[in-house]
């Protein structure tokens, strides 16, 4: 072997020696190419692993677990929901349409492979600021990639939120999310089992796309990061819609023994993992793979990770009946090898061996590492700052509308006016509300979903910013009308051998579990994308949290505006002084810097309980979670949809900057009719938590708070539905 050639593909020396020590012999060009993606961290999660293992994955309505193309959960009568949220950041840097397209593609595969349906898709993006050229194409094209492939395939994008800070400006995130309702009796696995069984390729034609996508995405990219640009698959959703119904129909026909997506590392991760499952090994031929480039390698067969692809294994006998079904979708389904009982995974090119594995050296015998961790020596001046030293503006009129102009505030319908979110006409609750809630047709059920983080807050305070963010995601599913379930979670992070970078994913995972399992929410599964870094340094580490809820009875649904002249505005849980990594810290002054809000954990279970219970008497007409921006944006933010006003005559102890910018945790601003007040007050004393009745919704278009802040409600809506548009424009 010519020296260093393992590091061409990605391997060290050391697990170089390994691979020579499982094999007893050098391997050749193709199992190193094998082996290259195969112990990549995108397929491996060879340093997450050890670290992954905190997460609480187990709970009563889980009926699918981490380790599968996706998690399943139970939501009653038979039924189930699919979701998982993946990343597709290296992609999307440096081929922002076709990677956020393919990260779309992708993710809904993984859930019609499980048996399930896709009914929706959701997004997290984060950015650099708008005010760079490179900044806008790539935030532009990313949009676009999203719209054209879901659009295209007839899924609604119903939530999402977008985030811009100078930390991902040389490394955008795209995190993509799907969810898909199924029925018990439907759920697949990918499992190869039962020796002579076929191996099935369906679907697209293989080409010479994506060659080494997994191991593109297990490294930092570079300004010669350009030069992958193959690395990077195309898309095509009018042919996934075709393998979405055919794979559907082959799921119902019971002809079935297994099916994997072909995602990272193409074939060979899929055969391999397929047959890991099953215990079993896999003989497969090239020759027979379906292609559409003329004189491809073995090597280029197995690594490409050409769309639209998946990799069957049907009952014996059954081939013909598979070839029947995806031949009447006008899609190619040809045997390539079979199930053996040997664990060994063989590839033949024409008859003539071409790659020999053992299938554990791939999957169970990856190496697994303990990375070195060490606190990282900026948060000691980060969290010593203190916001009091600062001197207060007194027209906080003008902050406010400095802050809803803000991109990380402002309306972000620039984005999602270009989702198709009505299509299957299940979405009750569109974008722009906490979650997006949708009908599940036949029942009076519905299900509320929603995708959050704060990456500010987790440079701040690794472990507490990921618990908030958990916190704050089942906040939102609960001011829907809905009760949290289960996450899915997209961990996205820098080098991980930097030991700083490490210790920062092993205190979000930390915080991840401290706040699943205090709010009853474990993990079905997720991605972790580490060496998201640029010449520039590191991300934020940005821990995303997908997560659902069920609605027993669809007419629960509840949405963040205000609906009624005269009703009451009700604060549920307590304002602190608590301005650190704040939103306003950072429009006003610039800065990101301080201790984020504390985060009470069974304060925060009571209040969601109590909001929850008052929802479900029929008593709230409006909950919205009180977040970003503190109390004064969630007010606005509540005006915005109908225009109605506010009067708050709120008494505090705080100053009028803490009272209207602390973004303290577990709040929830609630509106009422007058004549509920009694009943609302019954209720919230069974939660024993703090609550105060701040005011009431005027029909004038005047946003008052005390002798605060006076402003224009059609001023301040404006500011805040153009704010993004006007900067795209430029």
């Amino acid at each position: 072997m010519r020296a260093k050639q393992w590091e061409q593909e990605g391997l060290t020396r050391e697990e170089y020696d390994l691979i020579l020590e499982i094999l007893g012999r050098e391997p050749n060009q193709t199992e190193l190419g094998i082996f290259g993606v195969m112990w990549s961290e995108h397929c491996s999660y060879k340093n997450s692993k050890p670290v992954l293992k905190k997460l609480p994955t187990k709970g009563e309505r889980i009926l699918q677990g981490p380790g599968e193309n996706a998690g399943i959960i139970d939501i009653g009568d038979q039924q189930a929901l699919s979701f998982k949220v993946e990343s597709h950041n290296h992609p999307s840097a440096i081929e922002p349409y076709q990677g956020a397209a393919t990260g779309v593609g992708g993710i809904i595969r993984d859930i019609f492979t499980m048996g399930a349906r896709p009914i929706a898709t959701l997004n997290s993006l984060r950015f650099g600021e708008l005010d760079h050229p490179q900044v806008r194409y790539l935030f532009k094209e990313v949009v676009a990639g999203i719209a054209g492939y879901g659009n295209c395939i007839g899924i609604p994008t119903v939530a999402g939120e977008v985030y811009f800070s100078d930390s991902y400006r040389g490394n955008p995130l795209v995190n993509a999310m799907s969810v898909g309702l199924m029925k018990h009796e439907d759920i697949a696995t990918g499992t190869a089992s039962g020796v002579g069984n076929s191996v099935m390729v369906v679907g697209a034609t293989t080409g010479r796309d994506g060659i080494q996508g997994a191991s593109f995405a297990s490294d930092q990219l570079s300004e010669e990061s350009v030069a992958d640009r193959p690395a990077v698959q195309v898309g095509d959703p009018f042919m996934e819609k075709l393998l979405l119904e055919a794979s559907l129909e082959l799921i119902k026909s019971g002809t079935l023994v297994g099916i994997q997506d072909m995602g990272a590392a193409g074939l060979i991760s899929s055969s391999s993992e397929m047959a890991s499952r099953g215990r079993s090994g896999i003989e497969i031929d090239v020759a027979l793979v379906p292609k559409r480039e003329e004189g491809m390698t073995p090597y280029e067969v197995l690594l490409s990770e050409s769309q639209e692809r998946m990799l069957v294994v049907p009952k014996k006998g059954q081939e013909e009946q598979v070839a029947k079904i995806f031949n009447k979708w006008g899609l190619k389904a040809a045997v390539i090898g079979k199930v053996t009982a040997d664990q060994i995974l063989r590839v033949y090119e024409q008859g003539e061996l071409v790659a020999e594995v053992p299938v554990s050296a791939l999957t169970d015998q990856a190496p697994v590492y303990q990375r070195p961790q060490q606190k990282p020596a900026y948060l000691e001046q980060v969290q010593s700052f203190s916001p009091a030293g600062l001197k207060e503006p007194t027209d906080l009129s003008s902050v406010l509308m400095e802050l809803i102009g803000s991109p990380n505030i402002a309306s972000k319908e620039w984005v999602y006016q270009q989702y198709d979110h009505m299509i299957l006409t299940n979405t009750v609750v569109l974008p722009g509300s906490d979650a997006a809630v949708l009908r599940i047709k036949g029942t009076k059920k519905g299900i509320a979903v929603t995708i959050d983080g704060n990456g500010r807050y987790c440079y701040l305070d690794p472990e507490l910013g990921a618990a908030i963010a958990v916190a704050e995601a089942a906040r939102n599913i609960v001011c829907s009308g809905g009760k949290p379930l289960a996450i899915t979670d997209g961990l996205n992070f820098g080098n991980p051998l930097n030991p700083e970078n490490f210790w920062q994913f092993d205190r979000c995972v930390e915080g991840i579990s401290r706040a699943c399992q205090a709010l009853e929410t474990p993990v079905t599964g997720g991605n972790v994308s580490f060496y998201n870094e640029s010449p520039a340094g590191a991300i934020y580490p940005t821990p995303i949290i997908g997560m659902v809820g069920l609605l027993e009875d669809i007419k629960q649904a509840t949405t963040h505006y205000f609906k009624t002249e005269g009703d009451l505005i009700c604060l549920l849980g307590a304002t602190r002084d608590e301005l650190g990594g704040s939103e306003y810290l950072q429009v006003v002054y610039g800065l990101e810097q301080g201790r984020v809000p504390e985060l009470d954990l069974a304060l925060e279970q009571r209040v969601q309980g109590a909001c929850l219970a008052a929802i479900k008497l029929g008593m709230i007409k409006s909950a919205h979670d009180c977040s970003e921006g503190g109390l004064a944006v969630c007010l606005a933010e509540s005006c915005f949809e109908r225009e109605f006003g506010v009067q708050i005559e709120a008494q505090t102890k705080l100053s009028a900057v803490a009272w209207l910018f602390s973004e303290s945790t577990s709040r929830i601003v609630i509106s009422i009719e007058p004549k509920d007040l009694a009943r609302l007050t019954e209720v919230i004393s069974t939660y024993d938590l703090p609550y105060q009745i701040i005011g009431k919704v005027i029909s004038r278009p005047r946003f008052q708070i005390n002798n605060w802040i006076d402003c224009d409600l059609k001023e301040m809506k404006n500011k805040w539905q153009q704010s993004i548009s006007a900067r795209m424009e430029n």
